[in-house]
């Protein structure tokens, strides 16, 4: 695919973050960002008319921490915290995070490979370093999760997530898509994730493009290598439009 075809000033361009515009680390905590990606970023959104939004399972505020200093629209933990365009923040409260929290921890203390992510508004249990353990953690979280009220179960790339319901990366773009500068363009969300599923499936149903990065199955249309290919994508296509004027474009 060839992101110099696909983007024009009518578009709303969404994207996750992890594996998708940065490379999966061992850990969350251990992620680089290139240093050509905040500039990058902030060329698309002038392109974009503002209409560009990061949609993540990290928190806003490491989202905002790593892109320093640009700040973005942004949804976080799955939408479940959410940051229009004005800066007007919307977060989910889930009814209680003590089973899945208490859960996961005491999965923690047997063995310290795995890594406890607790975001506020969901709880993240991580076993990349034990994939072998990826039964019993999902087992474990999924029985905590049927203890409580108000959460949903979310897996992912060797990890599995507590947060609450209803919120989903596809409701996330839809709310953004209801409000400037987002609404009325054509919406493209990039992501590499089966959490990211419901973003494509929704940008899809709206007229949009969903473009899956990496290997396996997907609802979007889409796809590209690796987080180094969409980078270079995004690095053409500023160099293509973004310097050219508007009737070149």
């Amino acid at each position: 695919m060839n992101f110099v075809e696909i983007l024009s000033p009518a578009c709303a361009l969404f994207l996750d973050f992890d594996g998708t515009l940065v490379d999966i680390a061992p850990e969350p905590g251990a992620i680089v960002v290139p240093c050509s990606l905040v500039p990058t970023l902030s060329a698309l959104q002038t392109y974009l008319g503002g209409a560009v939004a990061v949609v993540s399972g990290r928190s806003i505020r490491e989202l905002d921490t790593y892109l320093a200093p640009l700040q973005l629209p942004v949804a976080g933990v799955h939408g479940a915290e959410r940051r229009d365009a004005s800066g007007a923040l919307d977060r989910v409260e889930p009814a209680s995070l003590e089973e899945v929290t208490r859960a996961a921890l005491a999965l923690r203390a047997r063995d310290a490979r795995l890594l406890v992510e607790e975001k506020g508004t969901s709880v993240a249990l991580h076993y990349r370093r034990a994939p072998e353990l990826e039964r019993e953690c999902i087992d474990a979280m999924a029985a905590a999760v049927d203890r409580s009220e108000g959460l949903a179960l979310l897996r992912g790339k060797m990890v599995v997530e507590a947060k609450p319901c209803g919120a989903s990366k596809g409701a996330a773009i839809e709310a953004f898509l209801r409000e400037p500068p987002f609404a009325g363009r054509t919406p493209v969300f990039v992501g590499d994730d089966v959490t990211d599923e419901a973003g494509f499936e929704a940008v899809q149903r709206l007229g949009g493009l969903g473009v899956k990065v990496g290997e396996g199955p997907s609802a979007a249309w889409q796809r590209l290598a690796d987080p180094g290919a969409l980078r270079l994508e995004f690095e053409r296509a500023v160099a293509t439009k973004v310097a050219a004027t508007p009737a070149e474009q």
